[in-house]
């Protein structure tokens, strides 16, 4: 009997069974196996319900690919093949984020590692646990391996990766059992979920561990969620909360998995302004009278203003981002902080703080009976802060309004007038709402003006990576409903340069049955990083190529891929729209749009940020605040 005859008999037992466990139990798949590493990861990672891999095969992991080809003719894993590991690991996190389904990236070693590391910055810093596994260089050290570090020197990829996150070297296959333990506990922490960057030495892979025990590959922890265990603290917080005449809640991505009902609650007991980070809309519908919408370096008129006036600041779920708190300058005049928190080290975060360090959810179900028991309603009458929170977002409204319902202007580089991108952008969200499809926003110009639109009534309809901001993260990201158990229709939201970061995302798109739209807003050039030149120094430099692109030629160009032009205007844009959603595969559609220095362009800036020219300015008024 042939290796894969074997291989291929397990993943028929673990299949026939319904998983690993039930296979063991049953006693079709022995406890106890002689199993190479490679083979070894894959019951593993199986183990931990991870059985879908997303990545691009080479030298360094050929071992791998034949240890899963069984298991995946047996249907047992899926093992998607892609053209870049930067978009093999956004479509992974995007899994993870969307779906809730945890995959493993795979690369070889060298380059293609390098580039998945690279990635893996926007799990990382938006809080999704995933899997990286990388070859890598070999244990015998007989030379220099082809695509290693080239030094003399052990462990350099793991060192380099180990500067990310957690990360371990297989460099004995018997440690599989220990490393999966610090994986797990890093892919799914109820604290901080993580990518673990797993190296599997290139000579190690095929060596077969005798007598290897399947019960010492762990499964994936089940945490109990905690809260403060004592209602002191909780105590002291209703009291800060009592006394305050201008509360304001800012919200980050660890208050994502929040009770919206629960969160209603505590606002309007606290008679507190609602502002969220842009990277979580939706948590409180965009409607809701408490809601100041984002806030921030980009914010709003009504959630910068809200958060420069609150007295008393309630965070959760945040570990304060330079763009999220205005580069640690938005809060103006907030004498005490309260910030719920999973981890010690955010929830501490600002001076004058009293960290509730637990689960958000668990922790503000917590404060909210706490409140409740003291008979706290600050919001049953209307207040003067109410009031002048109020204002302040039909101000805001008024200005989106005014600037999503623009004309065509002037546009010298295309020599005539072209939608503006707030009023494209806001076009193309009011399609997504009407047809029920969830939103990806890229990197730039097109992701600054989506989270200051973009106003959900439900959590988990909007993703934006505003941690990593990592150009082609959107167009690569949809490519996450062609792996899903239950997809949704998707829409990317991407500029022309963060698209041409990874176009070759099309062509897996089509191999995969995508049922998604990009929807490439151009004005051909670096549009985000032009406004920030212009604000700080009065001019552009060397953000615009001015090169004219057919992207319906390029999109069409490949077989399956459906493309339209939406034109110079809302008819033509929504015509596009809809032939898009009407095509049977992965669509693409071009929106030319304008960019200038004309300010009713977009939506303007109303925070501060640590960066260029104005350095001095923002670190000073830090000082002076003393946060």
């Amino acid at each position: 009997m042939s290796l894969y005859e074997e291989r291929l008999g397990r993943a028929k037992a673990i299949r026939a069974a319904g998983g690993l466990e039930e296979a063991v139990a049953a006693g079709t798949l022995p406890r106890t196996l002689d199993l190479s590493l490679s083979e070894g990861i894959v019951l593993g990672l199986l183990r931990q319900g991870v059985r879908k891999y997303v990545g691009v095969f080479g030298h360094g992991s050929t071992d791998l690919g034949e240890a899963l080809r069984p298991y995946a003719d047996e249907g047992v894993v899926k093992v998607f093949d892609v053209r870049s590991e930067i978009e093999a690991s956004h479509a992974a996190a995007a899994l993870r984020w969307q779906y809730g389904e945890t995959a493993a990236v795979f690369t070889s070693i060298g380059p293609g590692a390098l580039q998945a590391l690279s990635a893996s910055l926007a799990p990382l810093s938006d809080g999704l646990g995933l899997y990286y596994l990388f070859g890598d260089e070999t244990t015998r050290d007989e030379g220099y391996n082809m695509q290693q570090i080239p030094a003399p020197a052990q462990a350099s990829f793991l060192k380099l990766a180990s500067a990310m996150g957690p990360a371990y070297s297989l460099h004995t296959a018997e440690a599989l059992g220990s490393a999966l333990k610090r994986g797990a506990s890093a892919v799914f922490s109820k604290v901080k979920p993580s990518p673990f960057y797993l190296f599997l030495p290139m000579n190690e892979q095929s060596r077969v561990m005798e007598g290897f025990n399947l019960d010492s590959l762990p499964a994936a922890p089940s945490i109990a969620v905690s809260a403060p265990a004592f209602d002191e603290a909780l105590d002291e917080a209703v009291a800060l909360i009592a006394a305050a005449d201008r509360v304001a809640v800012k919200t980050g991505n660890g208050a994502r998995g929040l009770d919206p009902g629960l969160l209603a609650e505590f606002l309007e007991r606290a008679d507190a302004a609602y502002v969220h980070g842009p990277s979580i809309p939706g948590l409180l519908p965009g409607p809701h009278p408490r809601n100041m919408t984002v806030g921030g370096s980009k914010g709003s008129i009504s959630g910068n203003a809200a958060m420069a006036a609150a007295d008393l600041v309630v965070t959760i779920g945040a570990r304060a981002v330079c763009q999220w708190d205005s580069s640690g300058t938005a809060w103006k005049n907030a004498k005490r902080f309260v910030a719920i928190n999973a981890d010690p080290a955010d929830a501490t975060h600002y001076t004058r703080t009293l960290p509730l360090v637990g689960d958000a959810g668990a922790t503000l179900e917590r404060l909210v009976a706490r409140m409740r028991a003291a008979g706290l309603s600050k919001g049953a009458a209307p207040s003067a802060w109410s009031a002048e929170c109020a204002a302040w977002r039909a101000r805001w409204d008024d200005l989106v309004r005014g600037r999503a319902s623009e004309p065509p202007r002037a546009d010298p580089t295309f020599g005539r007038p072209a939608l503006t991108q707030v009023a494209a952008v806001a076009e193309t969200v009011a399609f997504a709402r009407a047809i029920r499809a969830v939103k990806y926003f890229d990197a730039g110009d097109v992701q600054a003006n989506g989270f200051q639109l973009v106003e959900d009534d439900a959590p988990g309809r909007t993703f934006t990576d505003t941690g990593a901001s990592y150009m082609g993260f959107a167009a690569c990201g949809i490519l996450s409903s062609a792996f899903a158990d239950r997809p949704e229709y998707p829409i990317a939201f991407t500029g022309d340069g963060s698209f041409m970061m990874n176009p070759q995302v099309l062509i897996d798109a089509a191999r995969y049955g995508l049922r998604g739209m990009i929807v490439l807003f151009d004005n051909r050039r670096m549009a985000a990083i032009a406004s920030l030149q212009r604000a700080q120094y009065g001019v552009e430099f060397k953000t615009c190529d001015g090169v004219a692109v057919d992207y319906v030629a390029m999109a069409r160009s490949v077989a399956g891929v459906g493309a339209f032009f939406a034109g110079f205007d809302r008819a033509g844009l929504r015509a596009a729209l809809e032939s898009a959603r009407a095509f049977d595969g992965p669509a693409l559609v071009h929106v030319p749009v304008y960019s200038g220095p004309d300010e009713e362009g977009g939506l303007g800036a109303y925070g501060d940020w640590n960066v260029g020219a104005w350095c001095e300015r923002v670190q000073l008024e830090k000082t002076r605040l003393g946060l």
